[in-house]
């Protein structure tokens, strides 16, 4: 999900072209398109149309990109397959199905039809653990089915926080124990070299090589914790949650809402702003508010997202960035919506939902197409990938359950 360069590693990688241009500005040029209304009004569409879209995107998704219940419920990465891709699809667009089927399964009327789906998605996902004296779930599968990959924190992160999402629709047992079994796992992250600029932080994924501590890593586990918190009132998991958001929110705030990419071990920032990095901070501030009712947090949750939504809805902005990172962010927008409301979130959330619709979907065949970032305009040749059908299927099944009916 961030922004550096892992071996062997082409979602992430097509990231770290767009970097550079993203951090100059150069790509947010463009006459804007995606802009919130001065004084919205309603919605881009009715909830019916909403659930009826996160309906076919999830049909194209399993269509093209599902391998079957034959071949352990995986994906492939993306569609037509590349050269160079592996068998199956990485942990990251695996996880980012699973949390779409979640979300199928809280429609209106409908979602019934997906529970079966999403058990299985969190089966599957656990074909990614690896054992040993360092487990974690590997960014590729490990053996028999796979050569195995680096545990990034990242990763281990959101499927912690989809195991959450499933463990509050569901009620069993197993997902929250899944859930809590990844804070030990995200805890080993935590830098603790006294010498470094800024100490603390997390490191972006568990090698000895490592030189970051990412912004995104750090935030997503405070949520994970925090919302640990809420369900379980172990002191540990406040604590953590605290000591990481605070890390974030004094080291890596640019301006409120936006937040640098990671730290160097030089004492070098990369600025480069990703909107779910945003929407990790709101969503973890406003978990906190919940939990502690410490109204610093709720100030702090409901500064980030004005100063931010007033950034990322200029221009081309949320259109540029990966759809992927957009569904954590309007995500956590609804967080915050839910205890102090602010009709700008929703409306926000439908405009780029109904744009994207509109020129981003290959209408004969359902399926998203986007620039190699995860985003920006409709690229015909492009390949359709597992995570960004994921993306779009997640923000369109949301806006179809927060659209008032």
């Amino acid at each position: 999900m961030p922004t550096f360069l892992p071996p062997a590693r082409l979602t992430r990688a097509v990231l770290t072209s767009v970097a550079g241009l993203l951090s100059t500005g150069l790509i947010w040029s463009a006459t804007p398109a995606h802009a919130v209304p001065d004084q919205p009004a309603t919605p881009a569409a009715s909830a019916a149309t909403w659930a009826n879209r996160a309906t076919d995107a999830y049909r194209a998704l399993q269509r093209e990109l599902y391998q079957g219940a034959d071949d352990h419920g995986l994906y492939l990465e993306r569609t037509p397959k590349q050269d160079a891709d592996r068998d199956h699809s990485y942990l990251w667009p695996m996880r980012e199905a699973a949390a779409a089927a979640v979300d199928m399964s809280r429609l209106p009327r409908r979602g019934a039809a997906y529970r079966d789906d999403a058990a299985e998605r969190f089966d599957t996902i656990e074909l990614y653990f690896g054992d040993g004296e360092r487990p974690g779930y590997q960014s590729y599968l490990p053996a028999p089915l796979g050569t195995g990959g680096d545990v990034y924190y990242d990763d281990n992160a959101v499927v912690g926080l989809s195991e959450l999402d499933q463990y509050e629709l569901t009620g069993s047992p197993i997902y929250l124990k899944r859930a809590e079994q990844i804070v030990p796992i995200v805890s080993r992250a935590w830098d603790t070299d006294d010498s470094l600029t800024c100490p603390g932080g997390m490191d972006w994924y568990d090698s000895p090589n490592n030189v970051y501590r990412a912004t995104n890593v750090t935030a997503l586990s405070a949520q994970l914790a925090a919302r640990l918190y809420e369900r379980t009132r172990n002191a540990d998991y406040l604590a953590k949650a605290e000591q990481w958001y605070g890390w974030v929110y004094t080291c890596m705030r640019q301006a409120p809402g936006l937040y640098d990419n990671d730290r160097n071990d030089d004492g070098s920032t990369n600025p480069t702003l990703w909107s779910y990095n945003s929407g990790a901070m709101i969503g973890t501030a406003t978990s906190l508010f919940r939990s502690t009712g410490d109204r610093s947090y709720l100030a702090n949750a409901v500064e980030d997202a004005r100063s931010s939504l007033a950034y990322w809805t200029q221009g081309t902005r949320l259109h540029d960035q990966p759809a992927i990172f957009n569904a954590f962010y309007f995500k956590d927008l609804l967080e915050l919506d839910a205890i102090r409301g602010n009709r700008d979130f929703l409306i926000a959330m439908s405009d780029y939902a109904a744009a994207t619709y509109a020129s981003n979907r290959d209408p004969a065949t359902g399926l998203y197409r986007f620039q190699p970032s995860g985003g920006g305009d409709y690229d015909p040749d492009a390949p359709a990938e597992t995570l960004e059908q994921s993306a779009m299927i997640q923000i369109f099944a949301t806006l179809a359950v927060a659209t008032p009916h």
